[in-house]
């Protein structure tokens, strides 16, 4: 039996067109029916005015369609995108032949920032307006990816104390070493070695200084706003902490932002900025336990979002004495009571504690209770510390442990999408430096993600139709353009005879 040799023969000749060259419902057509229906003047790319004279810019649809195609088959870097644009026939369909450079596609995602924001909030209310995103319920999560800064290059006090301390050392050996030296020769190559020493020391000198300008904890040489992450089992990284919501309908994204390293102050802000965007009244959020603080908490009551958030442990010492938890809270008489029997109450003044408001509730009774030895060892009695945001935390708690099942929704919700980002589109790191440019990389993906998504919600017919009908209002404005311009060519020829 042969082998199956080859369909075509490299050597003849071959009439086809680029359109029948694309399947009906491949990815690449989506793209191109999407992006088309994109009001792109609105969302503020560049160039899509430009100068009459000069050479031509690419039109920013374009290179959009470029992007969206290759982030979604794991082409992100502008080399790999414009070796596509040579060899991948669904890119020269889609870019009707087209071959931007490398620097053209590179600049192109550095500019746009802020329209690739625009761009997936656009499509979001689109995705609302089709029922297909409700803003009821949305999920909150966090994943990290790696910055274009290396861990070499991110100092904090400490590592840098312990690289002037190495220093010092070798400058102190290197002196003993100069005292015994034999010979000019090794003099000289000795204080070589010390005069690199102190170098690097001005170096980490100024860096520290710099440290302590700034205010803040650490400092990355190379991108600035990047900051050391746990990737995952406390295997740390130089990179960013991504905040992701996606609405409980279809497990479609929402927003995003690139905060803080964890995910402490990231409630409200990810929240609000969903419900202003879906123009709801009312909103439900669940979130795991790193989400779970007061202040946060408080803050979504206060806009009318309704928080799930994990509940925490309470911060008291696991020392053997009595738990926090097991004195009971009297709110009517803003009072405690406990294991013993006895009402601890407060002199209704807060204290500032680490940048929390908190109440000492205390009793006399301690001095010759039986219990003291099993409850404190502080010499003037146990007391109870009450935060000002201690009663949403209970409410909220409250509220998970009557609703367990609609809590466990949220790793449905959130778990998956991130599966298929970081395993599936590698995007485990960031080619582009600063927030705002990793967050426009990051709406890119997100916009990406739902418009696959959405093939399998509706179908890729249904999903064709409805960016069809989007774009088809522009091509009709177009027709008719054309129309006229043939009818006012016609009417001339009529003239001319």
């Amino acid at each position: 039996m042969q082998h199956l040799e080859h369909e075509i023969d490299r050597l003849q000749l071959t009439m086809m067109d680029l359109e029948s060259l694309v399947d009906q419902n491949s990815y690449a057509r989506l793209v191109d029916l999407f992006v088309d229906a994109l009001p792109l003047e609105d969302l503020g790319f560049r160039h899509i005015n430009h100068e009459s004279t000069g050479r031509p810019p690419y039109h920013p649809s374009v290179l959009l369609k470029l992007y969206m195609y290759g982030y979604r088959h794991g082409l992100r870097s502008s080399n790999k995108l414009h070796q596509a644009c040579l060899v991948n026939v669904e890119v020269w369909w889609l870019l009707k032949g087209l071959r931007p450079s490398p620097r053209t596609i590179c600049y192109f995602r550095a500019n746009n920032t802020k329209a690739f924001k625009k761009a997936f909030q656009h499509f979001v209310l689109l995705l609302k307006e089709w029922q297909l995103i409700e803003g009821e319920t949305i999920a909150i999560d966090s994943f990290k990816i790696r910055a274009q800064n290396s861990l070499k290059n991110n100092f904090n006090q400490r590592k840098i104390d312990r690289h002037v301390d190495y220093i010092d050392n070798k400058i102190a050996e290197y002196e003993n070493q100069l005292n015994e030296a034999d010979g000019i020769k090794q003099e000289q190559e000795i204080k070589e070695k010390i005069d690199f020493q102190k170098e690097k020391k001005r170096k980490y000198k100024a860096i520290e200084k710099e440290l302590n300008d700034t205010g803040q904890k650490q400092i990355s040489k190379v991108d600035a706003d990047a900051r050391s992450v746990v990737l995952h089992r406390n295997i740390v990284n130089v990179g960013y902490n991504v905040q992701a919501g996606c609405d409980s309908k279809h497990n479609l994204f929402i927003n995003a932002q690139t905060g803080s390293v964890n995910d402490t102050h990231a409630l409200a802000p990810m929240a609000i900025e969903a419900k202003a965007l879906l123009g709801v009244k009312q909103m439900n959020v669940l979130t795991d336990k790193g989400y779970t603080t007061g202040e946060q908490i408080a803050k979504c009551t206060a806009n009318n979002i309704t928080t799930y958030s994990s509940p925490k442990e309470h911060s008291s010492q696991k020392n053997g004495l009595y738990d926090m938890q097991i004195f009971e809270y009297n709110e009517s008489e803003d009072t405690y009571t406990c294991p013993a029997g006895q009402t601890m109450i407060t002199n209704g003044r807060w204290y500032n504690k680490r940048g929390h408001k908190v109440k000492h509730y205390k009793t006399k009774a301690c001095k010759g209770c039986s219990l003291r030895k099993q409850c404190t060892k502080n010499k003037n009695g146990r007391f109870i510390e009450r935060n000002y945001y201690q009663p949403d935390v209970e409410q909220n708690q409250a509220r998970v442990e009557a609703n367990p099942d609609y809590y466990r929704q949220r790793q449905q919700i959130t778990e998956h999408q991130f599966g298929t980002l970081k395993r599936q589109w590698h995007f485990t790191y960031t080619l582009v430096k600063g927030k705002e440019k990793v967050l426009s990389e990051v709406y890119l993906c997100f916009s990406i993600y739902n418009l696959v998504r959405l093939i399998q919600i509706l179908g890729v017919d249904e999903l064709k139709s409805k960016l069809g009908e989007l774009v088809l209002p522009f091509y009709d404005q177009i027709e008719a353009f054309l129309a006229v311009l043939r009818g006012c060519n016609q009417k001339r020829q009529i003239d001319l005879n």
